[in-house]
């Protein structure tokens, strides 16, 4: 049987009785499937003496000592005894709080094996954390000098709840071992198990708890983690061939590690991919990209082209669904793509030029945002751009008055309108559309798993057996780790944009710790007379009362905010130019109008919060200075950072951070000082915050992962995708 179909409860075994099964249950162990799935956070090597004089060289001492003295300290109910021992090499103290039974058990003159913690204190060396067992009863130390120490074995180490021992713990799972481990089954395909040299679940088991070594532990935790990588991969690949037709694309640097002279090849050249590109265009994408003032990046071109293959397909077989289901063959198609670019890469023209393709096909596309802001300003930029090849844009957001919303609505239903941008609107339960054949959600990491498939389920077609389901596209301006791309996006394809457009130059990051604010403000100020523009950015709206800014802007205690900021920069520091608060408590037709002021350069100083770091574009802005940089996070950093840096003028970044930052705050601003790529920074955030807080509470629903450490493994990941796509490609 498998591991997890082991349902007797841990009361079964021997010596956990209902109060140790409480124990147990707060660890949320209930079953022997649980208890043998728990594996050991740690190991306790005492497989070698490890003596007294080694004590600052190993976590532990392991060794055979001799009882020279017993000793008592305190009174009364707080007496307790120190017994003085030695193995040869150095002389110590174990402090027994509590633990008088041990004068007995322990005698003067007795050897006895120790294991302990043992540290300076007192000018003595001493151990309060042992364990110390006689071995004779008495005798010389040199006849004891090559006897092995008792129990020297591999010991694993639990977590534990109050009332619950490591040794009862370590006995429970020996017995649940003993009894269940070898009557397991392999997960993993046999050819697979071999060809990877891994052990067989039944010895993976055996050995992760009950391992003779080291080397026998870190054997046992490859063979795991590969199973619950390859397990979790092969699960996303059935998920992707279930809602789009088709496996996952392989991923180019899992391939190399396997197979590598296979996949050597010469990269396309510019000039091959624009051939691509222009070959790829539909009649209404040759109308958009005729339009434009700039040329695309070859990122952008390959994506586009890559994406109008998908759009292809899925029209074909939707239009199959429709019209003849009967002669559509397999799992239906739809595009499921993630489109990954750093700040000002260009994904959402990217995203313009997909919706052309659809709107081709007479389908209907709904382009989704986080933020009203954000929302409002690619509803403007597709009205530019695609309004005068006669596509009908509409903009909708929960703030639409009653009788636009209701006319609205009413043409998004009957198909009058081809692009509909907005927010959470969008997928409310009573808007309706006509055609619905193309989702695009940007910063998907601002949505959830289940508004994702609310908005896809106003699109979804069904005949017979066969089901249709839009296609989807998501958008991230903080690119995803790899590790993070491979699992919890294992069922989408994934491209990226990583060219920049042309003429754009690197932001210049500097860091200034708090009281030196007057240098970065004298910096901003060189910009301002050359007629460029700045945003200063806080942490919160208002201050705290009774708190009060100096002439140098600075306080004792206490965040500074935007409001106060805004009075002194524009009293104080700045009032020769016009500066401007914007956060998220002003209204959305107050916030619109500052910001077309900012756009047009009749603002020259931004105050915020972070309201502006996604949805603002404005070319002319050159500095960025963010006031307690260390209170935000990498990710939210480097977005912030991308508001400047969006045309041909060098750009600057001022991180200020406060003195008593934190070793976590040191790395974050390091990131930011020494890298630029969107995709360093990720990496970095990754190893900082952990893969939970990196995707988000709700989306890492989909990320379920025990042994496996998606940062330390992520060898093991690929290979296990590898493997896993390579077992269902043989099994189709």
């Amino acid at each position: 049987m498998k591991l997890g179909e082991i349902k007797n409860t841990v009361e079964s075994l021997s010596g956990v009785g209902p109060a140790a099964a409480k124990q147990f249950a707060r660890l949320g162990i209930f079953t022997i499937a649980d208890i043998l799935q728990v594996y050991p956070r740690d190991y306790e090597d005492r497989t070698r003496k490890v003596s007294l004089c080694e004590f600052a060289l190993y976590p532990k001492v392991h060794t055979i000592c001799k009882v020279t003295a017993h000793e008592w300290f305190g009174y009364g109910a707080m007496r307790n005894l120190k017994i003085e021992i030695t193995d040869g090499t150095a002389k110590a103290w174990l402090i027994a709080f509590n633990r008088p039974f041990l004068q007995k058990s322990l005698p003067e003159g007795s050897i006895i094996s120790v294991t302990g913690k043992f540290d300076i204190r007192y000018n003595q060396i001493q151990s309060s954390t042992f364990e110390a067992e006689r071995i004779a009863a008495e005798g010389d130390l040199a006849d004891y000098k090559n006897t092995p120490v008792p129990d020297s074995t591999v010991l694993p180490v639990y977590p534990l709840t109050e009332g619950l021992s490591q040794k009862n713990y370590r006995k429970a799972v020996a017995q649940a071992v003993k009894q269940y481990a070898m009557a397991v089954d392999d997960e993993l395909p046999e050819k697979t198990i071999k060809d990877r040299g891994l052990l067989k679940k039944s010895q993976a088991i055996y050995k992760i708890h009950l391992p003779a070594t080291l080397k026998d532990a870190e054997e046992a935790r490859k063979t795991l983690i590969y199973e619950e990588l390859y397990n979790f991969e092969y699960k996303m690949a059935l998920r992707a061939l279930n809602h789009r037709g088709k496996l996952p694309e392989e991923d180019i640097s899992t391939a190399l590690d396997n197979n590598a002279a296979a996949f050597f090849s010469t990269p396309d050249s510019i000039e091959s991919i624009k051939e691509n590109f222009i070959k790829s265009l539909s009649p209404l994408q040759k109308d958009l990209y005729n339009r434009l003032t700039f040329e695309l990046t070859s990122d952008q071109m390959k994506v586009i082209t890559e994406m109008n293959r998908d759009i292809d397909q899925s029209a074909g077989d939707r239009n199959s669904i429709l019209n003849d289901p009967d002669k559509l063959t397999g799992h239906p198609f739809s595009m499921q793509r993630l489109l990954q670019g750093d700040v000002g890469s260009g994904k959402t023209l990217t995203a313009f030029f997909v919706c052309v393709r659809v709107i081709n096909y007479g389908g209907q596309c709904a382009f989704l945002a986080p933020t009203e802001l954000l929302a409002r300003q690619h509803a403007e930029n597709a009205a530019s751009l695609l309004e005068p090849l006669g596509i009908k844009v509409a903009f909708l957001t929960g703030n639409l008055k009653a009788k636009n919303r209701n006319s609205l609505l009413q043409a998004l239903k009957e198909g009058q309108i081809n692009l509909v941008i907005g927010t959470h609107a969008l997928f409310s339960k009573n808007v309706e559309y006509k055609n619905l054949h193309l989702a695009v959600i940007d910063e998907q990491h601002r949505f959830g798993v289940a508004q994702r498939e609310s908005i896809v389920d106003k699109g979804r077609i069904s005949s017979g057996t066969k089901t249709h389901t839009p296609d989807l596209l998501m958008m991230s301006a903080t690119p995803i780790p790899q590790t993070l791309a491979l699992t919890v996006f294992g069922d989408l394809d994934i491209s990226v944009i990583k060219t920049m457009p042309q003429g754009r130059k690197a932001v210049k990051t500097y860091l200034t710790v708090m009281g030196h604010e007057k240098n970065v403000y004298e910096e901003v100020r060189k910009e301002l007379k050359m007629g460029h523009q700045a945003y200063f950015v806080y942490p919160r709206i208002n201050e705290e009362e009774g708190q009060e800014l100096d002439n140098s802007g600075s306080q004792d205690s206490g965040l500074k905010s935007a409001a106060e900021m805004y009075k002194f920069l524009s009293e104080k520091v700045y009032p020769e130019y016009k500066a401007a608060l914007i956060h998220g408590k002003i209204e959305d037709t107050e916030q619109k109008e500052i910001l077309d002021d900012f756009k047009n350069g009749k603002i020259q100083i931004l105050i915020a919060t972070t309201v502006v770091e996604v949805g603002v574009d404005v070319a002319n802005a050159s500095c960025i200075v963010i006031e307690h940089a260390d209170r935000f996070g990498l990710a939210e950093l480097h977005q912030l950072r991308g508001r400047v840096g969006r045309s041909s003028i060098q750009s600057y970044c001022f991180l200020i951070y406060g003195k008593n930052i934190s070793q976590d705050g040191i790395q974050r601003m390091k990131a930011l000082h020494e890298s630029t790529d969107g995709f360093k920074i990720a990496e970095e955030d990754l190893k900082l915050r952990g893969p939970g807080q990196v995707t988000g509470t709700i989306q890492s629903g989909y990320l379920t992962l025990g042994i496996a450490d998606l940062n330390r493994d992520k060898e093991i990941l690929k290979i296990a995708r590898y493997d896993a796509l390579s077992n269902i490609r043989a099994e189709l």
